[in-house]
């Protein structure tokens, strides 16, 4: 089994961008300022601002952080929008009310946008392009492969299955509700983002299959993704990401690359 070591390949990356930050601060005199909007009282997504904040400490990125009940948001990301010094902006999902989501992730200034939350945004869906970088970094060739995408979401599903249709790859796309498990078993590569945990079994994986496990579900017993523990501990000839530092820290130094991109826009 070959495990898919996404925090090994983000702390290549992220020493590059250590690199390449300090040039920008010594030839430009810039330093990027990354604005985290969070909603309520969310134990997750602490968890995941507090990676989000940590990463930057190590590159050398100043972030600053603005909890807020969620009529507040909307005030508030214009506001940073507007304020020259901040280089890109998050809105940490999920919201307290997920109704409203659509309408105030479309208010990131598109340039600002380095998650990809705004429709219109200059960049795609940070975690899509994590999956993306992952599968490249270990020089797995999506060329004339089957893909399956289980999960048709706004943050991984939907974005990935644009991007790889885009590059002209055979995708199939499918959510909880017209979910082929035999499909999937035919497939050469499977992403995974459904939220369901032990969705992927044994039975789903064919021999040589190379799986992105991308589900994300708060238990008691902490995170856990779609695919079935029992999964890690038979012999196939599996590709894999981890059950934990796989799609996650590669989406983290995706953020901070876009990040870079557009302080360099800005110059």
């Amino acid at each position: 089994m070959r495990l898919l070591d996404g925090k090994s390949l983000a702390e290549f990356i992220k020493a590059r961008q250590i690199r390449e930050l300090k040039k920008l601060e010594r030839t430009k005199g810039l330093k990027p300022l990354l604005a985290i909007v969070t909603t309520g009282n969310n134990p997750v997504s602490d968890t995941y601002i507090d990676l989000k904040r940590k990463y930057a400490a190590d590159i050398g990125v100043e972030t600053s952080l603005h909890k807020c009940e969620q009529p507040q948001a909307t005030p508030l990301i214009k506001k940073l929008g507007k304020d020259s010094t901040v280089t890109g902006i998050i809105v940490q999902l999920p919201l307290d009310d997920p109704t409203e989501t659509n309408d105030i992730c479309r208010l990131i200034p598109p340039a600002k946008d380095i998650d990809g939350l705004n429709p219109d945004s200059t960049y795609d869906s940070a975690t899509a392009t994590a999956i993306d970088w992952l599968l490249a970094g270990y020089g797995i060739n999506l060329k004339d492969k089957k893909i399956a995408i289980l999960g048709k979401g706004k943050l991984v599903g939907g974005p990935l299955m644009k991007l790889w249709h885009g590059a002209g790859l055979d995708v199939t796309g499918m959510d909880e509700d017209n979910l082929s498990m035999a499909t999937v078993a035919t497939a050469d590569i499977i992403v995974t983002a459904t939220g369901t945990p032990g969705l992927l079994t044994i039975n789903d994986i064919k021999d040589g299959a190379v799986v992105v496990d991308a589900g994300t579900t708060s238990t008691g017993g902490g995170l856990v993704g779609d695919v079935d523990p029992d999964v890690y501990g038979f012999k196939k000839s599996l590709t894999i990401t981890p059950r934990k530092g796989g799609v996650g820290p590669m989406t983290i130094a995706v953020l901070f690359e876009r990040l870079l991109v557009a302080a360099k826009l800005n110059t």
